[in-house]
C-alpha cells in the first residue's frame, strides 16, 4: 500500500509513456538499473505515482514492493506531484523551537492538505524539510525560491495572499 496517494488524478500522456517505455527497454534485464529507471521516470513525470511504479515494476521484472520501497526510502523521489507553488517549511532545530510546527499546521489548515500533498487544483504543494541554512531567520518557509523568515502562524494568511489564496 502506498504511503500517500495524491489527491490529483494521474494524467500521464502517451508521449510520457513512450519515453518511459524506451528507458525501460534500454535497461530491461539489468535489475541493478532500477534506481536509474526510477530517476528517469521522475524526470519524465515529475513524480512517481502508483501507475508509473507499476509500469516500472512490470517493465523491469521486479516486485512492485521493491519499487515502492526504493521510492519511499530515498528523499529524491516524490509520490505526489509538486504544485505550481511548492511550500517548504523548515522543521530543523532552530526553526522548530521558534514555532515552525505551528506555521506548518496553519498552512495545512488553510490549504486543506498535509505535508507531502498537493492541492487538487495543482496550485500548492506542502512539505516539511530539515535545516535550509537560514537559522538566523528562524522559523523559515520557502515558496519555490522565495524565502520568508521570522514567522509566526499569524503571518501565513498574508503570505498565501501573494499567491492567490
Amino acid at each position: 500500500m502506498l504511503k500517500k496517494i495524491s489527491k490529483i488524478p494521474f494524467k500521464g500522456t502517451d508521449e510520457q509513456k513512450a519515453k518511459l517505455d524506451a528507458v525501460i527497454a534500454e535497461c530491461a534485464g539489468d535489475k541493478s538499473l532500477l534506481m536509474h529507471v526510477m530517476q528517469e521516470a521522475q524526470e519524465i513525470y515529475g513524480y512517481l505515482p502508483y501507475e508509473v511504479q507499476i509500469m516500472i515494476a512490470e517493465g523491469m521484472d521486479v516486485p512492485l514492493e521493491k519499487v515502492y520501497g526504493v521510492s519511499t526510502f530515498y528523499a529524491q523521489f516524490a509520490l505526489s506531484p509538486k504544485g505550481k507553488y511548492n511550500i517548504s517549511v523548515c522543521l530543523g532545530t532552530a526553526c522548530y523551537v521558534k514555532g515552525s510546527q505551528e506555521v506548518l499546521d496553519k498552512l495545512s489548515e488553510i490549504l486543506g492538505i498535509e505535508s507531502g500533498e498537493c492541492t487538487a487544483d495543482g496550485k500548492f504543494s506542502l512539505e516539511a524539510c530539515r535545516c535550509i541554512g537560514a537559522c538566523g531567520l528562524a522559523p523559515v518557509l520557502t515558496v519555490n525560491d522565495e524565502v520568508y523568515g521570522k514567522l509566526t502562524a499569524k503571518d501565513v494568511p498574508d503570505i498565501l495572499k501573494k499567491y492567490g489564496v
